[in-house]
């Protein structure tokens, strides 16, 4: 559960929201664990993500885990809100990327998810050869295929069974988009 002041504080400052993207720094790393032992924030996330997640998790994050692919902190004026990434396929998909994001509690429903997305799908457009973003989401997470659909992402396809998480089956919507 995310710590009540740090919720209200968090909240005083989305009155005059001022978003970017950021690369993960070590002042971050309390808010990394206190927002990635939230059910709600994990609930759709890969497994990959440790639970329960530790400062050790964490202090790998920021030092190695983030540096790998194109992964960008997701800052609400002067706060950390989440991590937006943009991870590249091999070999002959090695034009596009698969995108995944995050978002605390706090900022949720507020239109920061889809702001970060189409930040970052410049970025990857202006700064590299990628041309092809996609995203599966797992069937359920409404909240995310909003955001997708919002920033230009068209449906491409509904997988059966392809998620398997927590000993459970999960549906999930693939969709796409170019950016180049």
């Amino acid at each position: 559960m995310i710590g009540a002041v740090k919720i209200e504080h968090a909240q005083a400052l989305l009155g005059k929201a001022m978003l970017k993207l950021r690369h993960f720094e070590n002042q971050d790393l309390e808010l990394l664990v206190e927002y990635l032992n939230c059910d709600d924030v994990v609930k759709y996330l890969s497994t990959v993500i440790p639970q329960p997640y530790t400062d050790a998790d964490a202090k790998w994050w920021i030092c190695e885990g983030c540096k790998a692919d194109f992964v960008r902190a997701i800052e609400v004026n002067g706060v950390l809100a989440g991590c937006i990434g943009a991870r590249r396929k091999q070999a002959e998909f090695s034009k596009s990327a698969e995108v995944g994001y995050w978002l605390a509690k706090p900022f949720w429903g507020q239109g920061f998810a889809t702001e970060a997305l189409n930040l970052l799908a410049r970025e990857v457009s202006e700064t590299t050869d990628i041309v092809r973003l996609q995203a599966m989401v797992f069937e359920g997470n409404a909240a995310s295929l909003a955001v997708l659909k919002k920033s230009g992402f068209t449906a491409e396809g509904y997988l059966q069974k392809a998620v398997y998480k927590n000993r459970r089956f999960y549906n999930a919507h693939l969709l796409g988009k170019v950016v180049s």
